[in-house]
C-alpha cells in the first residue's frame, strides 16, 4: 500500500495558490482514478482506492502547511506504513521553473516548512517526493506573499498540466522510481502527457 500526500493549506482562502500545488496534484490524481478525498480523519482529508493495481491512500493534510508532519505521522502510524518505501509527498518548489517537476528519493527540507515538519515528525528524510515548480519570487516580494498568491491566467494552464504530470509521476513511482526520475527530472519532463506516462509503466 502507498500513501500519496499532497501538501497545502486548507480553507477557500488558499485554494489554488502556489503553496497548494500538492493539493492540486492529489486532486488531479483523485479525479483521474475516481477516488473521493473527502473522509476527515488523521487531521486530513483522506481517500482510499486502487491505482494501477496498487492500494493507495490519498492524503491532503488539514493542519496548515507548517504542521503537515502531524497529519502524516498519524497516517503512517495508523496504516503501519514505512515512510521510506510507502510514502510519496507532492509539494511546491520555488527553485524550479513553473511547471517543472523534480523527483527525489530522499533529501532535506530545502527551506520548505511543510517538508521540514514531516521530517521532524517522521524522524527521517528518506521518503520519496515530487517537487512541482512554481517559479522564483520577484526580487522585492516577500516569499510568504508569493507562495500564498495565485497563478496568473497564463501560468494556470501550464500548472494544470504540471499537476496532471505530477499525478502521473506518482503513479509511475509506485512501480519504478528510477524510471520516473529519468522521465520527469528534465524540463522536457514537464510536458510528458499523462497517457504517455501511464503507457510507459
Amino acid at each position: 500500500m502507498f500513501i500519496i500526500a499532497g501538501l497545502g493549506n486548507p480553507t477557500k482562502e488558499y485554494a489554488n495558490t502556489r503553496h497548494n500545488a500538492g493539493f492540486c496534484s492529489v486532486d488531479a490524481l483523485a479525479d483521474r482514478y475516481g477516488i473521493a478525498v473527502t473522509e476527515k480523519k488523521h487531521k486530513a482529508l483522506v481517500g482510499k482506492g486502487v491505482i494501477e493495481g496498487h492500494k493507495v491512500v490519498l492524503i491532503k493534510p488539514q493542519t496548515f502547511m507548517n504542521a503537515s508532519g502531524e497529519s502524516l505521522r498519524a497516517v503512517v502510524d495508523f496504516y503501519k506504513a514505512d515512510p521510506t518505501t510507502d510514502l510519496i509527498v507532492i509539494f511546491d518548489d520555488v527553485s524550479l521553473e513553473p511547471g517543472q517537476l523534480r523527483i527525489r528519493k530522499k533529501g532535506s527540507a530545502g527551506g520548505h516548512n511543510g517538508v521540514k515538519s514531516i521530517i521532524s515528525h517522521l524522524g527521517t528524510q528518506e521518503f520519496a517526493r515530487v517537487k512541482v515548480g512554481v517559479g522564483q519570487k520577484p526580487e522585492r516580494m516577500d516569499l510568504a506573499d508569493y507562495v500564498l498568491g495565485h497563478f496568473s491566467a497564463g501560468e494556470q494552464k501550464m500548472m494544470d498540466e504540471a499537476f496532471r504530470n505530477a499525478a502521473s509521476a506518482a503513479v509511475m513511482m509506485m512501480d519504478d522510481i528510477d524510471r520516473a526520475m529519468n522521465i520527469y527530472n528534465t524540463k522536457q519532463g514537464a510536458t510528458v502527457k499523462p497517457t504517455e506516462a501511464r503507457e510507459s509503466i
